[in-house]
């Protein structure tokens, strides 16, 4: 049978022990752990007076020339007893100590360089995420984060020669989850020899687990937790093995110089004499703890707990469990009163020192994790984090308990005569929901949204540096994902000639796949193996003939692909259909990426709709505006930019930006003496325009390239005219963002500007005569004033409609536009961008009819397009009636009214 954690401690250790100092040597037992944290003694260097306890050399210089010590930052007496003394302990060759532990992992991370691929975890430190992801985009290294919790999910991310390092940590913070590092550390060496395993210690340290042993690199603790033990100091700790490895550290540590100080080296030392006591006393109070709220019935994080997980893991790479536990009340409200009432319980970050500390995870050790990404790996928002120190275990029970009471989560039960853990009214709801968007997701279809674009002002103009104003339109793009139970995966894009195809799901180029995973980033630059697999083989069928359609299905299947977590690979249709003139300009293909990059964030569960209010709750009714955080607004846009890479090679990330956000924004492209970038316009005012498609087929690299022509022949002409452009793009921001600018003013600016933009695009020669007919026909005798968008030449034509512009007069315009051949739609600008049908069944009213019979839900007759599994892959979904069947029979006008009908929709 194992050893229990505590008995191991008892074993002997086989670590280097100090020479006796009696002339007369005999044989001595190796010391065990506990006497050689307290006995701190370097046979080379001998103190001259036989001081008991080490000097502080407190210089910046030594004299001398040739001597072992010249200047502090490369060496200090202090410094290196005590990394003489932790390499001791540490089954290590080499220690070195610097001024914290975020500053030993950036030592570590500077032996990797651009190209290089990093494996890390998935429950890491949020300092750790936070420094990862700033390597990840300033200096070209790849990181994949995944769950080591099982060592296998490893095997598809370790390259024999890409894979530079593996970053891990056990028990993981805070979720407490173990990492086999033995295992781990066997199969990467396998597969990559050259990669360096490196582990994260600190929630351990060396007293109760040395990952050398068990085949590490390189072991990394924040020495400002449990070996100083007193948070009176910032510290961080290196150790190694090998030389070669040792000695860029030692050289990065001199040259970036920031080792420890004389000072913390002396405050250090003398904390880990006391390393032993100390933890032996937090740990039996953290076993305590643990016990005490399993036993009410919370969901205790902590590898001393019988139920834990990894258990056996922990036995057998550890000596013993820990003093950090964490567990989950299912109610962020609660927590936060519980946190709050606590009164021995210090509310602070960090851990390891004499006095016990509590924390909320996701609002501040790990608060740098965006939600999403904190919720795709499974961190609750209602995490309480316990740090457990040396006080008494009565004392520290008694406040928990007090805590426990006051914020309403225990009661006294007068028949048991002890406290029992108060049910949370609101429990019952919140499990079906998490079991119908987590477990069940494979069986619910999602109905998404998003609006298109048209550019106010500056285009063509934003190609050499001039301010671009974009705004969202409310002619939107839909997009539904339907489960099949057929192994395949289709797309139907009723807008591109009604195209409709399928795949098997397992025949698809998954060995030509580098999955990003959650919370991961998309490269720079699109995975080119992954799309020249596709275009050879999946799509090579569709030919030239289908070119808009192979384009679409290639943006579909790679973020499909390339998002999918390990084997779930789930079989469905998705049909996208649009409201949105497409190739008018209108940012059509935006809206569609952004449609089918949310979808499939939500069919891999990269992202989650925000929960349902608590029924005890009074908010306002905002019509599910804002109820997409920003942080899942972020995600979703940064997926549709992918997919617009794709689709026009290098985009500005205008559209799709508008697409996610709605509103309004100005972007400024970089390079001509200009910040450039993207800003939302605050308090955009939504305004209804008539957008016109004049039908005229656009060539828009042509047209940007004849503005460049004009501008090398006319400079003085076409500079000054990008300069009055720019103004007006500046003066129509300032009105739109004007809270206190009256409305009729308003109109009355963006009407002169309107004008005043469309001659100067008429004098660059972008304008087609058809886009002059739309604007002579509103102009006379309506007195509207009308401007081409986008690229010219073709494409649509915007109409600003004031506030008190009759009906009937609206009424034929749009007849006499209709009938001069051209395409009005009314509409308004600035409205919401990214919505998705909320999945909760309180917010759903399954449509306008949706008791009809399936045959009735479209046509009787079986469209041409074939289909099968459209009947077969509906069997019983939750409570809702599928939505496909209408969804691809409804009228295009009646689109957005049919969506409206379904339900409450949650918007960014």
């Amino acid at each position: 049978m194992a050893p229990t954690p505590i008995e191991t401690k008892a074993l002997l250790h086989d670590l280097p022990t100090p020479e006796p100092e009696s002339p007369f040597p005999r044989s001595r037992k190796p010391y065990r752990f506990s006497t050689l944290c307290a006995t701190v003694d370097n046979p080379d260097m001998k103190d001259q007076y036989g001081s008991s306890s080490v000097p502080i050399y407190q210089t910046a210089t030594f004299k001398g020339v040739g001597n072992e010590y010249d200047y502090t930052r490369s060496g200090n007496p202090t410094r290196s007893h005590l990394q003489h003394h932790i390499a001791k302990i540490s089954s290590a060759a080499h220690a070195f100590t610097v001024s914290s532990g975020m500053a030993a992992l950036d030592v570590i991370l500077r032996l990797l360089k651009p190209g290089d691929e990093v494996i890390a975890g998935d429950d890491l430190y949020g300092g750790t995420n936070r420094l990862l992801s700033y390597i990840r985009k300033h200096v070209g290294v790849i990181v994949h984060h995944v769950d080591t919790t099982n060592p296998e999910n490893l095997h598809s991310y370790i390259h024999p020669t890409k894979t530079a390092m593996v970053l891990l940590e056990s028990p993981t913070n805070p979720l407490l989850k173990i990492v086999d590092l033995a295992t781990i550390s066997k199969d990467v060496k396998e597969i990559a020899p050259g990669a360096l395993i490196v582990v994260d210690n600190t929630m351990m340290s060396p007293y109760l687990q040395r990952p050398l042993e068990h085949g590490a690199d390189i072991v990394y603790d924040s020495a400002t937790k449990y070996l100083s033990g007193h948070h009176d100091l910032m510290a961080g700790v290196v150790t190694c093995n090998r030389e070669d490895v040792a000695k860029q550290i030692a050289f990065t540590i001199n040259a970036v110089g920031n080792a420890l100080t004389p000072i913390d080296s002396f405050l250090l030392l003398r904390g880990i004499k006391t390393l032993a006591l100390r933890m032996d006393r937090q740990e039996s109070t953290a076993q305590l703890v643990a016990e005490y709220l399993w036993n009410l019935g919370f969901h205790v994080n902590y590898p001393g707990l019988p139920d834990h997980p990894q258990r056996d893991v922990h036995l057998r790479i550890a000596d013993g469990n820990g003093a950090v536990l964490s567990f989950e009340t299912g109610n962020k409200e609660l927590s936060e009163r519980i946190v709050a009432a606590t009164r021995l319980w210090g509310i602070s970050v960090s851990f390891g020192a004499v006095n016990s500390l509590i924390s909320m995870p996701c609002v501040m050790s790990h608060a740098s994790i965006d939600a999403a990404t904190r919720a795709a790996r499974g961190l609750p928002e209602d995490l309480i984090r316990l740090c457990v120190g040396i006080e008494d275990p009565q004392d520290l029970v008694g406040d928990l308990e007090h805590a426990l009471v006051e914020a309403g989560a225990v009661e006294l039960n007068a028949a048991q005569n002890k406290y029992v853990r108060v049910p949370d009214p609101d429990a019952l709801s919140r499990a079906v929901h998490d079991l119908d968007l987590d477990s069940g997701k494979q069986e619910l279809e999602w109905l998404v949204s998003a609006p298109g674009k048209v550019i106010l002002f500056g285009e063509h103009a934003v190609v050499h540096g001039v301010t671009a104003i974009a705004a969202s339109v409310d002619l939107r793009c839909y997009g539904l994902t339907s489960p099949r139970t057929d192994d395949k995966l289709s797309v139907h894009f009723t807008d591109i000639d009604n195209f409709y195809h399928e795949w098997d799901v397992q025949s698809l180029p998954w060995d030509s796949v580098t999955p990003v995973p959650v919370g991961g980033e998309h490269p720079e630059e699109l995975d080119q193996r992954l799309i020249d697999a596709l275009s050879s083989t999946t799509l090579a069928e569709l030919g030239e003939e289908k070119k808009a359609a192979s384009a679409a299905s290639l943006a579909f299947l790679y973020l499909y692909m390339i998002l999918a977590k390990g084997d779930r690979r789930p079989a469905l249709n998705f049909t996208a259909r649009s409201t949105l003139p497409v190739g008018a300009g209108l940012g059509s293909s935006a809206s569609f990426s952004t449609c089918g990059a949310a979808a499939m964030l939500l069919v891999h569960r990269r992202i989650s709709i925000p929960p349902s209010p608590p029924s005890t709750v009074t908010h306002t009714h905002h019509e599910g505006r804002r109820a997409i955080p920003h942080d899942i607004a972020e995600e979703a846009n940064r997926w549709a930019f992918v997919a617009e890479k794709i689709l026009h090679g290098n985009p500005s990330g205008v559209d799709n930006s508008v697409s996610v956000f709605g509103g309004a924004l100005g972007y400024t492209r970089a390079g001509f003496g200009r910040d450039g970038g993207m800003e939302g316009i605050q308090g955009f005012k939504s305004l209804k325009f008539l957008l016109t498609n004049s039908k005229v087929p656009r060539d828009t690299k042509k047209l940007v390239a004849g503005v460049g022509e004009k501008k090398a022949n006319e400079p003085e002409l076409v500079n000054g005219i990008l300069k009055s452009i720019q103004g007006i793009s500046d003066e129509a921001r300032r009105a739109l963002a004007d809270p206190e600018l009256p409305r009729d003013a308003l109109i009355s600016a963006l009407n002169t500007l309107i004008k005043e933009n469309h001659d100067h695009l008429v004098t660059l020669g972008v304008s087609h005569p058809a886009l002059e007919t739309i604007r002579e026909t509103t102009q006379t005798p309506f007195g509207l004033y009308t401007k081409l968008t986008g690229a010219g030449g073709g494409g649509c034509a915007v109409t600003l409609i004031p506030d008190d512009f009759k009906d009937g007069d609206l009424q034929t315009l749009i007849d006499g536009l209709i009938r001069q051949g051209f395409q009005p739609y009314l509409t308004s600008v600035g409205g919401s961008g990214l919505g998705i049908l909320s999945p909760f069944p309180e917010h759903r009213t399954q449509g306008s009819d949706p008791h009809r019979s399936r045959q009735e839900a479209g046509q009787v007759t079986p469209p041409e397009t074939p289909n099968p599994e459209i009947v077969e892959g509906y069997e019983k979904q939750s409570e809702f009636h599928p939505l496909r069947p209408s969804f691809e029979a409804s009228v295009t006008t009646d689109l957005p009214q049919w969506a409206v009908s379904l339900g409450r929709w949650l918007y960014v």
